[in-house]
C-alpha cells in the first residue's frame, strides 16, 4: 500500500478519534460507541487506528452515533480524497463489473489519445466478445464478486466505439505473451488474435508487440494506461491505481516510451500474431 495512502487513512482513523474524545456529550469508549453502531469493539480500534479503511456509510454512522451528524460531510470528503488514488477491486466489485466498465467507459469518452501498455492479456479496447466473456468470468471468480459478466462484456464492448473517431489516437503496446496467455480456450484466442491482426494499419490505433526475443530496458511487467497525460490508470491485483499527479505521469510515460524502443510494428508484429496464431494451431 503506497505511503501517501497510508497516511492518509491514518490521518482519517485520528479524525474520528478525535470525533469520539470530544464528543460533546461527553467521551465515548471504543466499545461504548462500537455499542451503539452494533459493531464488533475491534471495528472502531481498526479504523481509528489506520488499519481498515471506513466505507461513506461507516462513516455517516459514525458521525450520527457521536452526535455530530454535520462531520460526515468532512468525513466523506478525506475518505474521497484517498480513494481517488487507490480503487480497491472489493469496493469498485460490490455491484459487479458492469459498474466498472461503465466508469471506464465515462473517462476513455474524455479522452483524446491513449497510451496504454499490457503484458499479460488483450487490452479491453481490442478484446473480441468472447475473449472478453472469458477475462471477465476469471476476475469475477477470483474477487468473488456478482457475476454480471454478460452486461460488463456489452459494456466493455461499447468502449470500442472510441475507435471510429478520426480524431482519436490508441498507440498500444502488447508483450507477446498476451498473445500466448490461455486465459481463454484457444479457439477464442485464435479469433481474438485474428481480429488483433486486423487492428494493424487501422487509421486510429498504433499497434506494437514486444516479442519475447526483444532486448528490453525495463521488465516487462505492470499494465497501465495513460489517458491524454492527465491520468495514469495502473492494474494491481488489490486495486487498481487512478494516479493524476504530475510525477507520476511523467514516469509512467517515460515506461511506456521505453517499451516502445523494443517494440515491433507494421509486417513484424503481423509476424509476430501469426507465429501465435501457428502455435496455437499446432496444439
Amino acid at each position: 500500500m503506497s505511503t501517501d495512502y497510508q497516511q492518509a487513512r491514518t490521518a482519517l482513523g485520528a479524525r474520528l478519534r478525535e470525533l469520539r474524545v470530544q464528543r460533546p456529550g461527553g467521551k465515548l469508549t471504543g466499545p461504548q460507541l462500537a455499542a451503539r453502531l452494533g459493531w464488533p469493539h475491534s471495528k472502531i480500534y481498526k479504523l481509528e487506528g489506520g488499519k481498515q479503511t471506513a466505507t461513506r456509510d461507516d462513516l455517516r454512522a459514525l458521525a450520527a452515533a457521536v452526535g455530530n451528524p454535520e462531520a460526515f460531510d468532512e468525513l466523506a470528503a478525506r475518505l474521497a480524497g484517498f480513494e481517488t488514488h487507490i480503487q480497491s477491486w472489493r469496493r469498485q466489485l460490490a455491484d459487479g463489473h458492469r459498474p466498472v466498465q461503465e466508469r471506464w467507459n465515462a473517462e476513455i469518452d474524455r479522452v483524446t489519445v491513449v497510451h496504454a501498455w499490457e503484458e499479460a492479456v488483450i487490452p479491453g479496447m481490442l478484446q473480441t466478445t468472447d475473449y472478453a466473456r472469458h477475462v471477465l468470468s476469471r476476475y469475477a471468480d477470483l474477487h468473488g464478486s456478482v457475476h454480471d459478466v454478460e452486461d460488463a462484456v456489452r459494456a466493455r464492448a461499447r468502449r470500442q466505439e472510441w475507435l471510429s473517431e478520426r480524431d482519436h489516437r490508441f498507440r498500444v503496446l502488447i508483450w507477446e505473451a498476451a498473445l500466448r496467455s490461455l486465459i481463454c480456450p484457444p479457439s477464442v484466442l485464435a479469433i481474438q488474435l485474428d481480429r488483433l491482426t486486423a487492428m494493424i494499419g487501422m487509421d486510429t490505433v498504433d499497434l506494437g508487440i514486444i516479442p519475447f526475443t526483444a532486448s528490453v530496458k525495463v521488465a516487462p511487467a505492470n499494465g497501465f494506461w495513460v489517458l491524454d497525460e492527465r491520468l495514469v490508470i495502473a492494474e494491481d491485483w488489490h486495486a487498481e491505481l487512478w494516479l493524476d499527479d504530475a510525477d507520476s505521469i511523467t514516469l509512467y510515460a517515460k515506461v511506456w516510451n521505453t517499451l516502445r524502443e523494443s517494440a515491433v510494428y507494421g509486417a513484424d508484429a503481423h509476424n509476430v500474431i501469426n507465429n501465435a496464431r501457428r502455435a496455437l494451431t499446432a496444439r
